[in-house]
């Protein structure tokens, strides 16, 4: 697809990433409608707006070195602050969210399939790939594309609706907090730990949480140099276990998947540097805020990829078939979260890891404020990773 900026103009869409993540992030600490529906979703918004408009390219090597690079990065970063005893609390407890939101998942994947199974070709395989996808995000996708050897066009087709309903899922979720609804009916407790702060005049929630602190040239320098050793070695050990472990049973496909999986890597070694040398790490400055300018640049790209004029051309039962997964992963997700007493924040963070993957999780932590939560959902999130697979060539088989 033609777009004004092409896609192998490396300078001007780096442009476009850093300098929109930078408005959105202006925007929501200079105004309170910015603030209500974050910076995240202005991000967002105004990628998938342009995508659409054929401004900028839906696909670009730019936008793979920000999965790349960008986000191992952010999540390192924002991993400084851990203190592990408080991570392993509260991964409990979204653990068990987290597998009941995964249910809802290969639910919706069959019943959407009874509703839709004469209307669209293949589409066992395609639920079988969808589910994979839908609890661990798009790491699982190609797997389970190759698993099933669905035909070329079949998968674009699903990948462009997946994108483009994960970004209107995001929008979703990332507004929920702020529905009277939703804050009646559920515990919100990192919610009204953020909204404590006292706001003076003229600020806005997002202005007052990240207000100016001293960050010195040794803060930066630290912060960025100790970002890239660990992600470095971390990636150097999953691309080390992954070629070294064998795949010849299941159970040592499982150790190599979950081993190989550099994100769950990242997390670890993150988590093990920032409690043994908690000295060091908690008092380096600006690892926080770099982090999440990082993420935002991460937010942008997320909404690049939704072609609408794609979908309604090529797929629009198959954006029909994974809105039905979705809305029934959303529905089990906050029902079993209400029934058994979850806070809504764990609800939310356990469905986006199960739609978007822990990295999108993390990202909306990130943006909402709860950084007590951002450990927990990677480590939980990273999880769908291993049993995504599993879960979609279950249900695939099932359904053919």
């Amino acid at each position: 697809m033609n777009s004004l900026i092409s896609a192998d103009n490396t300078w001007v869409l780096w442009a476009f990433l850093c300098g929109w993540a930078a408005i959105s992030i202006v925007l929501e600490q200079k105004y309170n409608w910015a603030s209500k529906i974050t910076g995240a979703i202005i991000a967002l918004i105004g990628a998938l707006a342009l995508s659409n408009l054929k401004i900028i390219p839906t696909e670009s090597p730019v936008y793979d070195n920000v999965w790349t690079y960008v986000v191992p990065l952010a999540i390192t970063l924002l991993l400084y602050q851990c203190d592990i005893k408080k991570i392993w609390k509260e991964s409990g407890k979204m653990l068990v969210i987290y597998l009941l939101s995964a249910i809802g998942t290969m639910t919706g994947a069959i019943v959407g399939f009874y509703f839709l199974a004469n209307k669209i070709p293949f589409l066992a395989q395609v639920a079988g790939m969808m589910t994979g996808s839908y609890i661990g995000g798009g790491a699982n996708f190609a797997a389970m594309s190759a698993a099933f050897e669905l035909p070329g066009d079949v998968v674009s087709a699903a990948v462009v609706s997946d994108n483009l309903l994960m970004a209107l899922y995001f929008f979703v979720l990332i507004t929920i907090p702020s529905i009277n609804f939703f804050r009646k009916h559920f515990l919100h407790p990192h919610v009204k730990e953020f909204e404590k702060q006292e706001i003076k005049e003229g600020e806005t929630t997002a202005s007052s949480y990240w207000s100016r602190k001293d960050i010195s040239l040794k803060d930066i320098a630290l912060s960025i140099g100790s970002a890239f050793i660990i992600v470095a070695i971390s990636t150097t050990i999953a691309e080390f276990l992954s070629a070294t472990i064998p795949t010849s049973n299941a159970f040592l496909s499982l150790l190599n998947t979950l081993l190989g999986n550099q994100y769950l890597i990242i997390t670890t070694i993150t988590m093990i540097c920032a409690s043994v040398f908690s000295d060091f790490f908690s008092n380096i400055g600006g690892a926080q805020e770099i982090g999440t300018y990082l993420i935002y640049i991460f937010f942008v790209v997320i909404g690049v990829p939704a072609s609408i004029q794609s979908i309604v051309v090529n797929s629009p039962l198959l954006l029909v078939f994974c809105f039905i997964v979705v809305f029934i992963n959303m529905l089990v997700t906050f029902v079993c979260a209400k029934v058994f007493k979850f806070n809504l924040e764990d609800a939310i963070l356990a469905s986006n890891a199960c739609i978007g993957g822990p990295t999108t999780a993390a990202a909306m932590a990130v943006s909402k404020g709860w950084t007590k939560l951002i450990a927990p959902i990677m480590l939980i999130g990273t999880l769908g990773y291993v049993i995504g697979n599993y879960c979609g060539i279950i249900i695939g088989n099932f359904l053919l």
